[in-house]
């Protein structure tokens, strides 16, 4: 019993410490209040998974900086729309896009064009990425080091954004 309180005293205790690494991670009061209560309730739920010879103050904060990964990923998982257009150029874009508009549809088309101007070795790592291929999967596909693809994708979007604009 005097572990189970002083556990508890521990978790107190580190509520401050706790809704500033929350902050960190959320920069919104309102969510890092939420991801600290969430964290909270972990922690109590999972009291005896702690093993008294563990950093408490990491243990809490790993849990805290999982529940913020966890639901980012939810959050972007629900975000994503499933394109089935043909040049794939819409994924992850919001519903509410100017894609549906003259003007919209015509950046797409002159997007489509500036990049066929490209060379090949940043066009195409640049389409995959767009059409959802992981970094790792691009480098495999490819027979290139995973530096190599992410450089070329980020020259590829840097060109691409200097044309737009």
């Amino acid at each position: 019993m005097a572990s189970n309180t002083s556990f508890r005293k521990n978790l107190i205790n580190l509520q401050s410490n706790l809704m500033n690494f929350a902050y960190q991670l959320t920069s919104d009061h309102e969510a890092a209040a939420d991801l600290l209560q969430d964290t909270t309730l972990k922690a109590l739920d999972n009291e005896e998974k702690f093993t008294s010879d563990a950093n408490f103050k990491g243990w809490v904060m790993t849990i805290m900086r999982n529940i913020f990964i966890n639901n980012y990923r939810k959050t972007v998982r629900q975000a994503t729309i499933v394109d089935t257009t043909e040049d794939l150029y819409h994924l992850n874009t919001s519903q509410e896009s100017a894609l549906e508009t003259p003007d919209g549809s015509m950046t797409v088309k002159e997007i489509n064009e500036i990049l066929a101007t490209f060379d090949e070795e940043f066009r195409v790592p640049f389409n995959m990425h767009v059409a959802g291929y992981k970094y790792s999967e691009i480098a495999e596909e490819l027979n290139l080091p995973v530096g190599t693809v992410k450089s070329r994708i980020f020259f590829a979007r840097k060109r691409l954004r200097a044309a737009l604009s």
